[in-house]
């Protein structure tokens, strides 16, 4: 066995945002074959829309429709496709100037390969077949073999846009965009250690050789000496919640009931507050000062909560440098 340990994590969050006029437009347009774009005070045409002027910052609302087709401005060739992107086999991120616009387009080109791309080729929309009023109802760009879609000359290049209303049935008033990052999370020898112990039900710190705080969960190094900490030393396992906060939002994939309660736990011996789970006592009676101790479900390799000990509270003097 490794002395460090590592696991994969994920790291997820879909934001939910509204939409305003300009960006609600937009989506919705996408939803029906259809590119909008906006024009600003200088005149030129932005693809995407914006709501505010890139130049002045003026709020600007003159909304035109824009060709499905358009000029490769400059390109970068993605060998390895990564999850969530538009294609799962490897193509080119490009900047395409829709005709009519000014500005250039950021999506995916389906190409067989680096070398069929260049910059000013003409390019297409390719539709996906279910639109949602998403980015991602352009499914990609694809280069345009038609007879009026050969070279970057093409006479539909400089087509005038067309003012549009911006106005569609049902249209799109909100998005979720996920965020999400995967990574290998390498806790280190410190942590590789205390992880270890807690799965023997014994929760370890390490000690300052300068000013001899016990921090749990150690670091390897004092963050006040900054000198390396390699004494061990055993706490716990009991504590006091020294600072807490009432959870009411349901988290995905945490099979918890809200509302529960999530503390700062001064195990005893430690000079370092940790953060765990309070249960086994109704959510409006958890305090500060409340003993607690760690509860393992069968298997587990650390607490799944902490409970109250029936012991009296613990004086705030006791704990006040821990909050």
């Amino acid at each position: 066995m490794s002395e460090v340990l590592t696991a994969p994590l994920v790291v997820e969050f879909p934001f939910t945002r509204s939409l305003g006029p300009v960006q609600s437009a937009f989506l919705t347009g996408l939803r029906e074959r259809t590119v909008l774009g906006v024009t600003a005070s200088d005149g030129r045409v932005v693809v995407p829309p914006t709501e505010y002027d890139p130049v002045t910052a003026e709020e600007i609302r003159d909304l035109v429709e824009v060709g499905s087709a358009g000029t490769v401005t400059t390109w970068a060739w993605n060998p390895s496709p990564r999850r969530g992107q538009p294609l799962a086999t490897p193509f080119a991120w490009v900047l395409v100037r829709l005709d009519g616009a000014d500005t250039a387009l950021l999506h995916a080109l389906d190409a067989p390969g680096p070398e069929a791309v260049r910059t000013g080729m003409r390019v297409r929309i390719r539709w996906a077949a279910q639109r949602t009023g998403a980015i991602t109802d352009i499914a990609c760009f694809e280069p345009d073999d038609s007879p009026d879609g050969e070279g970057a000359a093409a006479p539909h290049c400089d087509a005038e846009p067309v003012p549009h209303d911006g106005e569609f049935a049902d249209p799109v008033t909100g998005i979720t965009a996920p965020a999400r990052l995967d990574y290998t999370y390498a806790p280190g020898r410190a942590q590789s250690r205390y992880l270890r112990a807690l799965a023997d039900h014994k929760t370890i710190g390490e000690r300052c050789p300068s000013c001899r705080k016990v921090y749990v969960p150690p670091r390897g190094a004092c963050p006040t000496c900054g000198v390396a900490t390699d004494t061990q030393v055993e706490v716990g396992p009991r504590g006091t919640v020294t600072t807490f906060c009432i959870v009411n939002i349901k988290a995905k994939n945490l099979d918890i009931e809200v509302p529960y309660v999530y503390a700062h736990i001064a195990l005893d011996g430690a000079d370092l507050a940790l953060h765990a789970r309070i249960g086994g006592i109704p959510y409006d009676r958890v305090r500060m000062g409340l003993r607690v101790e760690p509860v393992w479900t069968e298997g587990g390799r650390f607490p799944d909560h902490y409970r109250p000990t029936g012991e009296p509270d613990a004086d705030y003097d006791r704990y006040k440098e821990l909050i």
